[in-house]
Order: structure tokens, then sequence, then C-alpha cells
């Protein structure tokens, strides 16, 4: 049961992250809770598609970039522009410095932790208005609009979706694609690795695995470099006129937590109901979240449990939904291309969903509408 009521009688739940997972919480929270969101971007700026943000940012920001106040759930709940200083759990306060450097306590008698990751420059932690997100998509676009040739280090699913994208979208762009195993994508089934093999050969990447960069001093991953790349495995320095760097350096955004929630790594430990360790009334999902090896919850519909929990918690409920992660990773790798969307299954089977029905029907309709409950289109004027 959770005790304590906000001054309107119904359970406060601070969400803490505003991205694809923790907008997911907040719209279906919204209703029956009394939800405040704190978020770092006054919208949802997604960390996925990586390769259509480089190769048509257009796009990517029809799909993945969406200002907090156009969800229709949302009206519902309270939206804090800042960043996360503490999670004071004897307190039960979340302490927020908002964009304009004022301190804000956020009293909660639930918390949500899907404050996500850092993760080169389209996932940051920073504090930043909707006009530099923009300046940021667009400064990077002009790079790769000015190169001849970029090299692209990592072979997980960012890696393998930047080439892909930029070796169908960008004519006349040489694409090289570097990674140590001798297939890409870890964690994916074998037959869907070779599927993409093929692929991305059929487009003109050009692949090189065995190769093992040797990563220059300071943050890489926050920018497109120029340095030629070196390798711990012998080859010789290869020159691009850009270098992407998807190595997978993934910061987790928990440096507000109590250590004594995180793991070795800073990720926060989870049990199988996505609840924090030893807080009955804090919760942790998405990329943040320790809940498998591969910290899926934020493509498996964690969300679902998280908010299924609640809500059963909140009726005094002690029979609580479990998490149960896919052996391998699935879904879309490459995103929205002219032929469709292909959907990648743990099994390794796939199947493709024409262009129109990606984009009307999944893109605009199942994900706008029934997932978030409907997005206004257009761009209002911030809350």
């Amino acid at each position: 049961m959770l005790p304590r009521r906000s001054t309107y009688g119904r359970t406060r739940v601070v969400v803490i992250g505003m991205g694809d997972t923790g907008v997911l919480v907040a719209t279906h929270l919204g209703r029956s809770f009394d939800v405040v969101g704190v978020s770092t971007k006054p919208a949802l700026v997604s960390g996925q598609e990586l390769g259509t943000r480089l190769a048509d940012p257009d796009l990517w920001r029809r799909n993945y970039l969406t200002p907090l106040d156009r969800f229709r759930r949302l009206d519902r709940v309270r939206t804090v522009h800042g960043a996360v200083k503490a999670l004071d759990t004897d307190a039960k306060l979340v302490e927020v410095a908002d964009a304009g450097g004022a301190l804000v306590s956020l009293p909660y008698d639930v918390a949500v932790i899907a404050s996500g990751t850092t993760n080169g420059f389209w996932r940051r932690s920073e504090v930043e208005d909707l006009a530099a997100v923009e300046a940021g998509i667009t400064e990077v676009a002009t790079s790769i609009d000015r190169a001849s040739s970029i090299a692209i280090i990592g072979g997980g699913p960012t890696g393998v979706s930047s080439a892909y994208n930029l070796a169908k979208r960008r004519a006349g762009l040489d694409v090289h694609l570097f990674y140590a195993q001798d297939e890409p994508l870890p964690g994916y089934h074998p037959k869907t690795r070779r599927r993409l093999i093929r692929e991305l050969a059929e487009a003109g990447v050009h692949l090189h695995p065995g190769h093992r960069a040797s990563v220059p001093a300071g943050s890489p991953t926050d920018r497109l470099t120029t340095a030629p790349v070196e390798w711990t495995t012998g080859q010789e320095p290869f020159v691009a006129d850009l270098v992407l760097w998807s190595i997978g350096d993934v910061q987790p955004n928990s440096g507000f937590l109590p250590r004594e929630m995180l793991d070795e790594h800073g990720f926060v430990m989870v049990d199988e109901h996505l609840r924090v360790q030893s807080h009955r009334d804090i919760y942790a999902v998405g990329d943040v979240a320790a809940s498998d090896p591969a910290r899926s919850s934020a493509r498996n519909f964690g969300y679902r449990v998280v908010v299924r929990n609640i809500r059963r918690a909140e009726r005094g409920s002690t029979k609580l939904v479990s998490f149960t992660p896919p052996k391998y990773r699935w879904g879309s790798i490459v995103g929205l291309q002219d032929d469709g969307m292909v959907i990648h299954q743990p099994n390794g089977s796939a199947f493709r969903v024409p262009r129109w029905a990606a984009q009307r029907v999944l893109m605009d309709v199942l994900n706008r509408t029934a997932i978030y409950g409907g997005v206004r289109s257009g761009r209002r004027t911030s809350r």
C-alpha cells in the first residue's frame, strides 16, 4: 500500500527522465495519479534511430522529436524542465535545478527513475532548450553533407543503422563500418546478424571485421572527429573525412542517486518487478536500469510492468508483474526505408511492413495514438 497522498487525495508520482520510457510511464499514469515529470529537454528527444537522424534529419524529426506539450495525455502531468540533483529517500523528495537555475523540491509517494544514459552526441544529459537540440542536429547533418567519406566505429545497432542509412541515403558518401568481432550486432540472433551483413554489403557499406580501435583521449563519442583512426589489432591507421564513434560508451545518468542503489557500473539495481532493491516505493526502467545483462527494459515494454505494478500497489495488491527479457534483441535495426520497415524477431525471423503502413499505421497511428495516447500536430508554446 502507498500511504502518502497529495493535497488532491491522489498518490504523487515523480518520473525522473522524460525520454521514450519516461514519457510512456507518465502518459499512462497521469489520469489516475498526481504525476510530475522531470526532463532535461522540453521535448522527447529520442535516442533511437541515429542512422535516420544522420541521413534524413527531417524524417527523424517527424517521428522522434516531439515537444512535450504536444502529448495530449501530458496535459494532466506537470513537467519540470531541469536536472535532478538528488533523490532524498528519507524525506521522499526529488531535488531539481530547473532550467532557470532555481532549486525545486518535488515530494513523492512513488518515484520512477527513467533517466537513461549518456551515449554520444545523440544521447546527452545536459539541460537544453529546443533551439539547442535543433542546432545540434543541423550541425551534424551539415558536417556529413560536406564529407566524402566516413568511418563508423562499432558494430552495435547504432553503428549498423548509421552505416546502412548513410550508404543508402547519402549518394557519393563512402561509408566504412569497423567492428571488433567477426560479425556485427552482438546480442542479436545469428540469423539476424548474417542477414544484416548481406544487406550492409548490398547497400555499399565497406565492412571491416576484426578491427578494434584505439580510443583517443577525451570523449570522442561526443562529436564527429577527423583524426586518423588507429587500431589495437595491428592494422594500418584509417583516414576518413569524418569518424563516428558508436563504441557503446554508455554512461548511466545516475549520479544523483544514493550509491547503494547502483551496481559497480552505476546502473540502478532492480528486482524482477523493476523495483529498486530495498525501496518498495521506487522503480527504475529503461537504459538506466540493471534489469538484465542487456538492460533491455527500454525495448521490451518495461514501462508496462512499472505502470501495472504502481497501479496494483495503489490497490494494495502484493501480486506484482515481473519483467521477462527475451533471449535475443529484436525490433527494427535500420528503421524506415523506401521499401518499408523490417522488424527482426528474437528467433531470427523477420517481416517487412510496407512503407505506407510503417509510417501511417505504425508510426502515426499505433505509436502516437494507441501507445502515447494522442499527439497534436504542430508545435505549441511550452507550458
